[in-house]
């Protein structure tokens, strides 16, 4: 079987290098991108089945970037990140289609434990 993708968006690169290992060392695939283009890009050519979304990215946020993603594959799951208490974007980010979110700084193990138990419920391949 192949490996899940999680795709990790978001412009600090300690976020990303700390998720990458986490994730790795559950046995998925990682994927990195510290902007909206690049992360688009790895959605249309990578398909990954996750992606951890900052809601906080220079040029375009994490909303828009949540609605081309999902405007490209609107299977692929996405759990955002944000570093405020912005109530009012995380309830647009769900509107979009986001199933959760956590506050910078996140707990990593309850990161970890919902992005498991995303990916190991029935998900269905949505790029073949």
């Amino acid at each position: 079987m192949e490996k899940k993708k999680v795709l990790i968006v978001d412009d600090q690169n300690g976020i990303r290098i700390l998720l990458m290992e986490v994730f790795n060392s559950e046995g998925y695939t990682t994927l990195q991108a510290a902007n909206g283009k690049a992360a688009l890009d790895i959605v249309r050519s990578d398909c990954p089945d996750l992606v951890l979304l900052d809601m906080k990215i220079p040029g375009m946020d994490g909303l828009e970037i949540l609605k081309h993603i999902k405007e490209i594959n609107s299977g692929v799951k996405v759990i955002m990140m944000t570093a405020y208490g912005e109530l009012d974007m995380i309830k647009e980010a769900t509107k979009l289609g986001a199933l959760m979110h956590f506050t910078k700084p996140f707990d990593i193990d309850e990161m970890r434990v919902a992005v498991n138990l995303h990916l190991r419920t029935g998900s269905i391949d949505q790029c073949s």
